[in-house]
């Protein structure tokens, strides 16, 4: 039995969790999450203990891995839709910069021309200096799959530590060439 799925996702207040069919929707303060789970296995209900609990419906391999993955899932979208989601990301280099606007992340990050990068639908993207940048949302996927393909645009450098680079992350520096003695 798999650990994290036989847990159940308790539901907090002023959040709403219906099921119809395979198509989960969960509706709180912050936005409202859908996910199509797989036939290998069942989300219900709990009212009782105003919880939803994920079970298998076959015992095979793959069920037992789906069992785990959707009650992640679930668990996301109720995080998602009550606190959401943040990344934060840093830009570190002579001359890179940042700025949002009408929808589109500018940067200037060391390239001929400056990088204009659309911000996806459901996403609020925001710079609070030049040299952060700020992501949020209620699906926690999307937030992470945007601050990586941001984050891809200008990986850090490791031998001057320029580029872009979460907030926190730490970046081994290689050491540069060294003259023989």
């Amino acid at each position: 039995m798999s650990r994290i799925g036989k847990r159940p996702v308790p539901i907090p207040q002023g959040v709403t969790v219906t099921i119809e069919g395979r198509v989960i929707r969960v509706k709180g303060p912050k936005g409202e999450l859908t996910f199509e789970h797989r036939p290998e296995v069942s989300v219900s209900v709990d009212t009782a203990r105003s919880a939803v609990v994920v079970e298998r419906v076959q015992e095979t391999r793959l069920a037992r891995a789906l069992h785990g993955l959707t009650r992640a899932l679930v668990n996301n979208m109720v995080i998602g839709v009550t606190q959401g989601y943040e990344k934060r990301l840093e830009i570190s280099g002579v001359g890179y910069l940042a700025a949002v606007q009408k929808g589109v992340l500018q940067l200037r990050v060391g390239y001929a021309n400056e990088l204009q990068v659309p911000i996806p639908e459901g996403l609020e993207v925001t710079c609070p200096d030049q040299q952060h940048i700020v992501i949020r949302g209620v699906d926690k996927q999307k937030v992470g799959n945007f601050a990586a393909a941001v984050r891809a645009l200008r990986k850090p450098d490791p031998y001057k530590g320029k580029g872009i680079r979460y907030q926190g992350e730490h970046i081994r520096m290689k050491e540069g060439k060294v003259s023989a003695k």
